[in-house]
């Protein structure tokens, strides 16, 4: 049998061992893939302003909405288009490793909307000192 870097043996089956941790690996790096995206998504809305809440500022900007559909279908192309795949190594997945990334997205949202509230709350204090760019 073959054992892996934890000492745990495996069974050779029928289809063989290499070609099931293959689609797994390539799951994973699809759902890191994803993750990337979406962190990029979260990322530009919430570097649309430097003070200003997204609240108060709103999503009217008809060319960072399209970006962020483009990044979403290229995503989607490039994850689901088998002849898409070869190049990225990608394979499609299920909707719910599409809700991983979201807590990740949903920090980095609350935290940049956090360090805007306190810098428009005690502007030149050291919130803005430290993190304001």
């Amino acid at each position: 049998g073959l054992r892996d870097v934890y000492k745990r043996q495996y069974q050779r089956r029928v289809r063989g061992d290499y070609d099931d941790r293959k689609v797994v690996l390539q799951r994973a790096q699809t759902g890191y893939f994803v993750t990337i995206v979406l962190s990029q998504i979260a990322d530009l809305c919430v570097s649309k302003t430097r003070k200003l809440s997204m609240f108060q500022q709103g999503m009217r900007n008809i060319v960072m909405i399209t970006g962020m559909v483009v990044m979403l279908t290229i995503a989607c192309a490039l994850t689901y288009i088998p002849p898409l795949n070869v190049g990225l190594g990608t394979v499609p997945i299920t909707f719910l490793h599409w809700l991983h990334p979201l807590p990740f997205a949903f920090l980095i949202f609350f935290y940049d909307e956090t360090r805007k509230y306190l810098i428009r709350r005690s502007p030149g204090g050291w919130v803005e000192t430290n993190t304001y760019y």
